[in-house]
C-alpha cells in the first residue's frame, strides 16, 4: 500500500464529515430556494405528496454526490501536490 494511500485515508475520513455538514447546508439553502419553507419531507411525511417527496430525494441525493465528488478530487489533488503521487 502506497504511503500517499495511508497518508489520506484519515484526511479523506475527515472531509467526508465536512462534506456531508456543507452537502445539508447546500441542500438546505437550494430548498428554500426553490420556494418551499421549512425541512424537505421525509418519506414517510403523511402531509407531503409523492411528487414532493421524490423531487426533495433526487434533490438532496445529487446535492450531496455533486459535493462528495468535489471534496474527494479536490483532496485527491491536494494529496499529489504535496507527495507527488495519487492517493488510490
Amino acid at each position: 500500500m502506497k504511503a500517499s494511500t495511508v497518508a489520506y485515508k484519515p484526511v479523506g475520513m475527515a472531509l467526508g464529515a465536512l462534506g456531508g455538514a456543507l452537502a445539508g447546508i447546500a441542500f438546505k439553502q437550494l430548498w428554500m430556494r426553490l420556494g418551499h419553507e421549512g425541512d424537505a419531507p421525509n418519506a414517510t411525511d403523511e402531509d407531503r405528496s409523492w411528487r414532493e417527496i421524490l423531487i426533495a430525494a433526487t434533490l438532496q441525493g445529487a446535492v450531496f454526490a455533486l459535493v462528495k465528488a468535489a471534496i474527494d478530487r479536490g483532496g485527491a489533488v491536494a494529496v499529489r501536490r504535496l507527495t507527488g503521487t495519487w492517493p488510490d
